[in-house]
């Protein structure tokens, strides 16, 4: 009879020990679920202050002052258009009508005329 008691306190001793194992572990997933939560919150916090600060700063009340003072922009005045008479002519064609690649005839005019641009000087012949 007392080899069964021993099992029993043993069985008893060995359940409280897993039960309290289970809570322990329980609490530790709470605490990091807790703390997750705080972080998502956080986060949250964060995303809506950045969209608040976006909303700001892109008023177009702000962005009009900014113009102003920066840019230096003026209203524009009917005077500025112009009839479509007093535009320039249109610049030659460089394609050929019978190419069939016209940029690549385009390039190979370009290339033949020298096109000086000012960036970089003229190469000097030494012949």
């Amino acid at each position: 009879m007392r080899i069964v008691h021993f099992f029993v306190i043993c069985a008893l001793v060995f359940a409280a020990a897993h039960v309290y194992h289970i809570k322990m572990e329980s609490t530790v997933r709470m605490e990091r679920v807790m703390r997750l939560r705080a972080d998502i919150r956080a986060e949250r916090d964060a995303i809506a202050s950045l969209r608040a600060e976006w909303a700001r700063l892109e008023t177009p009340g702000r962005l009009q002052g900014l113009a102003a003072k920066h840019l230096g922009l003026r209203p524009i005045e009917s005077q500025q258009y112009d009839r479509l008479k007093n535009l320039p002519e249109r610049p030659p064609s460089f394609a050929k009508p019978d190419v069939t690649d016209p940029i690549g005839a385009m390039l190979d005019v370009i290339d033949q005329q020298e096109v000086i641009t000012g960036s970089v000087p003229k190469p000097e012949d030494d012949d």
